[in-house]
């Protein structure tokens, strides 16, 4: 045997350029379309036939159906489409991604794309040092696919040639003479080697690489392909792990899709094997099972086995033009049959996955985010938006127990509950600013597109800003809490004074959830209306600062009032301002908004 550990390592090597090359190549795309690829989720998903067309066109175009699960998967997560919605999606997931394999059986025997990479290369590198980055994130497109290809090439040349090496075709032997058991062994194989990878274009890759060196038969290599379709599913699950229970229930709607699938083909493994082999063979002119046949029968030196008794380039095309086949048959069986049943679909995803307790708004919980996969990190983004306006909704709250604080006596039996609760809020929101925080540092660490980046900083910035609104609100409650132990009471006057400061504070805020409501396409109106009323806090503040040292003077109350009086008005002075600066974190997020003065 001349194989080496050399030769072994450089193979793994191999599979790790291609699986490179994938992950590269897919985010060039996703970081292509950013934004518009979030769009065309959002308004193409209104029924289940639009919303298969757009799994499809969505999985086709970034090359990859675990990366568009785990975007369907965020978007139910951060409540931007229903779990039905999320099925048909997915259901047009599995038919886009046999794009990935015909574009690697394509490539693989009829054109040896690796002989052009080299000059691909030559066009996509300098294309991700250009300043638009349209052309940057082409530019690693361009790069991923030659890595690709180049990673395919040097597996077929690394895969031990099993005419210098019998014995390991030997070994092999042992588990493709099994009959049922052969199918079972390989279906298997394909559902770990996906889970490992997360790959399904993987899979196929070295399925094909081990049908055309003969290691397999066409038929052992469409059990790998089958078991990889329930492989792929790992990828979205785990993304779920994390995320609510919406979230959970579109990864098990996916899971059980492929599995059901998977498992009534393997049912009827041969009949259908057969099937495909006859559609094979009525598009490209050579039936594939009859090329395993040849190798059993040892017919040499024939269109189908050379006079080594290795594949001919022609049957090499044959059987990767049936591998690519047969997911294109299965899915789109799969796809027909599944779409008509997507409402009873949902019932039972819903059955096997109930609601089990309702969430106590009082406990700290992230609805929308969590600590799961971020391969689609564009994507990522919606679910921080969704996130921080609840954040922003939790605060609202919070300004609303400050208010009611001001109008309680401390013997008041609501007085010392309103305090605890608002204490509590404002431990939930700094938790909640950390774990924002930390999920859009992560977000920044990933393949991020310019204006990616930018509304990552500005939602940094947005967060940081409304904790302060939190800890303003507590600070007013601790206020209240020292005036109420040196027995200071305020007059009416006074409390009309501070409910009219209150009142502009609140409707700063209700301004601030529109504007988070909106955040990727914020109203203009709604920007001025935030200066405005800034504004309007701030004369007020100057206006009962003045009549503060009057009324003190004129003995209209005295000056331990006066005291927590103008405290008061100046912690709600600065809420205004870190409305203010939420305001300057929205705009932070768009080079293209019009700046506009204080």
């Amino acid at each position: 045997m001349n194989y080496s550990v050399i030769d072994f390592i450089s193979l793994l090597g191999s599979v790790c350029l291609f699986l490179y090359g994938m992950k590269v190549m897919s985010e060039g795309l996703q970081k292509v379309a950013g934004d518009r690829l979030r769009n065309i989720l959002g308004i193409m998903t209104r029924n289940r036939v639009t919303g298969v067309l757009t799994g499809i066109l969505i999985t086709a175009l970034i090359q990859s159906s675990s990366a568009s699960t785990v975007m369907v998967v965020s978007f139910v997560n951060a409540g931007l489409m229903s779990l039905a919605q999320a099925m048909a999606v997915i259901f047009g997931a599995n038919v886009g991604t046999t794009a990935t394999t015909w574009i690697i059986s394509a490539f693989s025997f009829e054109v040896n794309i690796s002989d052009y990479s080299i000059l691909l290369l030559a066009v996509g590198v300098p294309m991700m040092f250009m300043k638009k980055s349209t052309y940057k994130s082409m530019g690693e497109f361009l790069v991923g696919f030659c890595f690709l290809f180049m990673g395919l090439d040097l597996i077929s040349t690394y895969v031990p040639n099993l005419q210098e090496n019998p014995e390991m075709l030997q070994f092999m032997t042992r588990y493709t003479t099994l009959g049922v058991g052969s199918v079972l062994i390989f279906f298997a194989l394909g559902i770990v080697f996906t889970m490992i990878a997360q790959s399904s274009a993987a899979t196929f890759a070295i399925t094909l690489i081990m049908c055309s060196q003969g290691w397999i038969s066409f038929l052992l290599g469409c059990a790998i392909i089958l078991g990889g379709n329930i492989g792929t599913t790992i990828t979205p699950v785990l993304a779920s792990l994390s995320g609510n229970l919406a979230a959970k229930r579109t990864a098990m709607g996916h899971v059980l899709f492929n599995v059901i699938g998977s498992l009534v083909v393997l049912c009827v493994f041969h009949p259908f094997v057969e099937l495909v082999a006859d559609i094979t063979k009525a598009c490209d002119g050579i039936n594939p099972l009859s090329i395993s046949e040849a190798q059993e029968a040892g017919m040499r030196g024939t269109t189908l086995l050379d006079a080594k008794g290795g594949m001919t380039a022609r049957a090499q095309s044959c059987v990767a033009f049936g591998l690519a086949m047969f997911p294109t048959v299965f899915n789109a069986i799969n796809l027909l049959i599944m779409i008509w049943f997507t409402k009873l679909y949902v019932k039972a995803v819903c059955w096997i996955m109930p609601t089990r307790h309702k969430e106590d708004d009082e406990e700290f919980v992230l609805k929308y985010i969590g600590r799961g996969l971020l391969s689609a990190s564009e994507l990522n983004i919606t679910q921080a938006q969704k996130e921080i306006l609840l954040y922003g909704q939790r605060v609202e709250r919070m300004i609303g127990m400050a208010r009611k604080m001001i109008h309680l006596d401390a013997k008041d039996e609501e007085y010392q509950p309103t305090f605890d609760r608002l204490e509590k809020y404002e431990e939930i929101s700094d938790r909640m600013e950390m774990e924002i925080g930390t999920f859009l540092n992560q977000v920044a660490e990933g393949r991020l597109s310019p204006e990616g980046k930018m509304r990552v900083a500005g939602m940094l910035r947005i967060v940081s800003e409304i904790e302060s609104i939190a800890d303003g609100c507590y600070n007013v409650a601790k206020t209240m809490n020292r005036k109420n132990q040196i027995h200071v009471e305020f007059n009416d006057s006074v409390l009309r004074e501070i409910d009219r400061m209150y009142e502009l504070v609140s409707g700063a805020m209700t301004n601030v959830l529109g504007l988070l409501e909106e955040l990727e396409t914020p109203e203009n109106s709604r920007i001025v209306a935030a200066y405005n009323k800034e504004r309007e806090i701030n004369n007020l503040r100057n206006k009962l600062r003045d009549g503060n040292i009057f009324n003190i003077n004129n003995k209209e109350y005295n000056y331990q009032e006066g005291i927590f009086f103008m405290d008061l008005i100046g912690e709600a002075e600065k809420l205004g301002d870190y409305m203010l600066n939420v305001v300057e974190g929205v705009k932070h997020q768009f080079k293209t908004l019009p700046s506009m003065e204080k």
